[in-house]
């Protein structure tokens, strides 16, 4: 899966990862529903879990913390990264992590180590999900 889904302050936006590129979804689309992660932590935005790994989008620097054992101990992360408002992990690749910032989204493909910046940008972006539209 190289198509993620970015909501917007002009839509929902479908984002090639590979081509670098954004196109505004011509119906009414939604992000997939997420349930609600548990961290335990203070200052959480945003947090997506795949098995025992959470990563969480914190207000503060580095904007991220992950946890590769359910919880029970924290890394902190990205720290060139701006300050976030989403994240997502690949449910196909659990390496692969989608970073957004307010405009701008970021992608690591090794668990949050490394990370670059996507050409693409969007205004006001406030949430990002792995997936197609529905």
């Amino acid at each position: 899966m190289t198509d993620v889904l970015v909501a917007c302050a002009v839509g929902v936006a479908i984002v090639d990862l590979e081509e670098e590129t954004a196109s505004l979804a011509d119906d009414v689309v939604a992000l997939p529903p997420r349930p609600p992660v548990a961290t335990g932590l203070p200052l959480v935005g945003d947090a997506d879990r795949y098995d025992a790994l959470i990563v969480a989008v914190v207000d503060r620097r580095p904007p991220l913390v992950i946890s590769r054992d359910a919880g029970a101990t924290w890394n902190e992360a990205g720290a060139g990264l701006p300050s976030g408002v989403g994240v997502a992990i690949s449910p196909e690749h659990p390496d692969r992590i989608l970073f957004a910032g307010e405009e701008r989204l970021f992608l690591s493909e090794d668990g949050g180590r490394f990370w670059r910046a996507l050409a693409v940008e969007l205004p006001g972006i406030t949430a990002v999900a792995w997936g197609e539209p529905t």
